[in-house]
């Protein structure tokens, strides 16, 4: 596999992140401040993005690195894309669905990706062409697949808030795909799209996502058989959206979605 020392690299990181993450998990003395997008940051984002950039400049001096919490740094053909916490609105009010999302990119495509959740004891991964994983660790993983439903009225559809799709005026197309479907459910994050990957769960979607809140995911869930766009039908990280199913709904969810 041509990213396994990426991969591994990858897994080091997010090793080092669980570490501090857990650590300030539910600690009486978490920093929270409000961004000028008026969403929270803990001291424990910016510690975990510290963290991984100092790995990289040490590691992997010449790649770039784009990170949630302090923006680009370098250029190249290769670049990690950083989101210390997915999830910080939960891991701010201890709920344990958050998670560090780990991604290389290599010339605009996304070849590696871990995303570490360890309040659930979860991590999921992938490197291109290599297979989707998850487990406790490299040696101890069982393989993601993506599940073999076919039709919208037996398919769980996970999803984040209704906020989003409120706010972009994609209602509509949101509520007509909820009552299409067997189950909705708002996990949220991260997890409704490793849902995805693992078979459990059929189609999830975001109306309004950051280059770090998708790069890992997307990954993980192709090698896993999947299939990821944005709302429009093209590239996630080019439009700031994501639709993630099993392959075989992904028309039929593209064209109830699309609704205006």
């Amino acid at each position: 596999m041509g990213y396994s020392d990426d991969l591994r690299l990858a897994h080091v990181m997010a090793d080092a992140a669980d570490d501090i993450t857990m650590r300030r998990f539910k600690a009486v003395d978490l920093k929270v401040d409000t961004k000028p997008d008026l969403t929270p940051v803990s001291d424990a984002d910016r510690a975990v993005e510290e963290a991984i950039r100092g790995t990289l400049r040490r590691a992997r001096p010449r790649d770039a690195v784009v990170g949630e919490e302090f923006g680009r740094t370098g250029y190249g053909m290769r670049s990690w894309v950083i989101d210390p916490i997915d999830g910080t609105k939960n891991y701010v009010r201890g709920v344990p669905v958050w998670a560090t999302l780990i991604a290389l990119m290599e010339e605009g495509k996304v070849v590696v990706g871990v995303v570490s959740a360890p309040a659930l004891g979860r991590r999921w991964w992938a490197a291109k062409d290599g297979g989707s994983w998850t487990g406790r660790s490299l040696t101890k993983a069982s393989r993601c697949r993506v599940s073999e439903v076919g039709r919208l009225g037996d398919a769980s559809f996970a999803f984040s808030d209704l906020e989003e799709w409120e706010k972009d005026d994609r209602l509509d197309g949101f509520l007509d795909l909820t009552r299409q479907v067997w189950r909705s459910r708002g996990y949220g994050d991260f997890w409704s799209h490793m849902m995805v990957a693992e078979g459990s769960v059929d189609i999830s979607a975001e109306p309004e996502l950051s280059p770090w809140d998708m790069a890992a995911l997307t990954v993980i869930v192709e090698e896993a058989g999947g299939t990821c766009t944005a709302l429009d039908g093209t590239m996630p990280l080019d439009t700031g959206s994501m639709v993630c199913t099993n392959g075989l709904l992904h028309g039929e969810v593209l064209k109830r979605l699309s609704r205006p």
